[in-house]
């Protein structure tokens, strides 16, 4: 039996040699640099209809150069 998420799970990560935290809540999941405010943000719901990756790309990384 699982546990049910009921209060947000943080949990340090690194990737690409730099830290992370992933805030895994009863909403989504959100992803912020370590000791930072702002991050990605993706809610469950976002995550099963697969929409994620064009909801939270940066606007200057679709631009084709």
């Amino acid at each position: 039996m699982a546990t049910k998420l009921e209060k947000p799970l943080r949990r340090e990560l690194p990737v690409n040699d730099e830290l992370y935290t992933l805030t895994i809540s009863p909403e989504g999941l959100k992803l912020v640099p370590k000791g930072k405010r702002k991050g990605h943000e993706l809610t469950w719901r976002d995550l099963l209809n697969g929409q994620p990756a064009v909801a939270s790309a940066p606007a200057s990384s679709m631009d084709p150069a």
